[in-house]
């Protein structure tokens, strides 16, 4: 409340409550300056001089820089200050009216119980000054530098709990903005990561399958090498095909659009002729099954069934050694299944085989956050010497022309 003391940055609010304390001070000072001027009364001299130097000190607070930084150097300013008020008190019973201020002082720029020892005695003190002028004592002389005393300290504990409850709003706040920005940053690197872990996927899913087939029919052509050159001449050409068919999806895939095997048709199309390609490049037949009347169903969806369809029978390719497979898509009442089976050796579900370097690792945990991230299932049977049968099962939701997985 008073520029005098050490206190937090000002505001415009507790700027206008220091002028109006300093008014107050000075215009006290003056008023009994002059009342004893007008009145003629003894030590007209001597109060005026008292009330000069008493202003003369408290005008020098605000403008020491050690009385704004110290509260030892505040409280020294507050004992002159103090002493100048006491000397004119006893000169002038006008005087009293100055303890008023001189409470709001001593309890800004004191400790608590400082404060209020200060208080007190500046209240006894007044109350003394005015009997001894008066001649007399009463309980009415009591009553106004008491009742002046407990507003005062009403008020400055009243400002001194409002301004620590908005400094705890103002740090609570700051912790909450705080919070929001660490927030925001987790969720920006949460959606960094998943659409990271999602690229992985459509690589593997797309890409590096391609690439994996490429690899497998030109080594066979080599196998083929010198002495079936009919033979390796057809591994080339379906290598080339898919080397043309890997092309065309990198640039989708760049493109952010469909599949290439979706374009322009249905999912159990694509399928089929998924299964059709697989069984021209690779010694496999494989099969495709429908079953139940198609839906519409989101582009997701299709996309999602696509790739774990691509990467089964890619990895039934590489590591099943079958002979057969059959693809089947059902259409339920409230879901739609995709199986892939075959016939190949199998595996212990619950030990899954290394990972695979040239695939990169990620066959089944793809598949299986690929069916996650669109409320799906799926489940693995397979046993040593018995094939291995998955199952990949998706709610049928309204379709869409956008959603997450299909977007950019």
């Amino acid at each position: 409340m008073n520029a005098a003391a050490p206190a937090p940055t000002p505001t415009p609010t507790t700027r206008a409550l220091s002028w109006c304390l300093h008014l107050l001070v000075v215009g006290l000072l003056a008023l009994a300056a002059a009342r004893a001027v007008t009145d003629g009364r003894p030590h007209t001299g001597a109060v005026v001089a008292a009330s000069a130097v008493c202003a003369a000190v408290y005008a020098a607070g605000p403008l020491l820089p050690g009385v704004r930084r110290s509260r030892r150097a505040a409280s020294l300013w507050l004992a002159a200050v103090g002493a100048g008020w006491l000397a004119l008190l006893v000169l002038s019973a006008d005087a009293v009216w100055v303890a008023f201020p001189l409470y709001f002082l001593q309890l800004h720029l004191l400790p608590r119980r400082a404060g209020l020892a200060a208080v007190a005695a500046t209240a006894a003190a007044a109350v003394a000054g005015f009997a001894a002028h008066q001649g007399s004592f009463g309980a009415a002389m009591v009553i106004g530098p008491a009742l002046g005393a407990a507003v005062a300290v009403a008020v400055v504990w009243g400002y001194q709990a409002l301004y620590r409850e908005s400094e705890r709003r103002r740090r609570l706040i700051e912790e909450l903005t705080a919070t929001r920005a660490d927030l925001a940053r987790a969720e920006h690197t949460a959606g960094v990561l998943a659409e990271r872990e999602r690229l992985a996927r459509e690589i593997h899913d797309t890409l590096a399958q391609g690439l994996s087939s490429i690899q497998l029919l030109l080594r066979a052509a080599e196998r083929a090498l010198p002495a079936r050159p009919a033979v390796a001449a057809g591994h080339v050409a379906a290598a080339r095909q898919a080397a043309v068919d890997n092309l065309a999806e990198a640039r989708r895939f760049v493109a952010a659009l469909t599949p290439p095997a979706l374009d322009g048709t249905t999912l159990a199309d694509a399928l089929a002729r998924l299964c059709a390609t697989t069984s021209a490049h690779h010694r496999i037949t494989a099969r495709f099954r429908l079953d139940g009347h198609p839906v519409p169903l989101a582009t997701a969806h299709e996309v999602a069934l696509l790739r774990v369809a691509q990467s089964a029978l890619a990895n039934t390719v590489r590591h099943a050694d079958a002979t057969s497979a059959e693809v089947t898509l059902g259409y339920g009442t409230d879901h739609i299944a995709l199986g892939v089976a075959d016939d190949g050796t199998g595996f212990d579900p619950g030990r899954p085989p290394a990972p695979d370097p040239d695939s990169g690792g990620f066959g089944l945990a793809a598949m299986r956050a690929r069916m996650h991230a669109l409320g799906g299932t799926l489940a693995v049977e397979s046993a040593h010497g018995q094939g291995t049968s998955l199952t990949a099962r998706l709610p049928l939701d309204p379709p869409a022309d956008t959603t997450p997985e299909a977007r950019p």
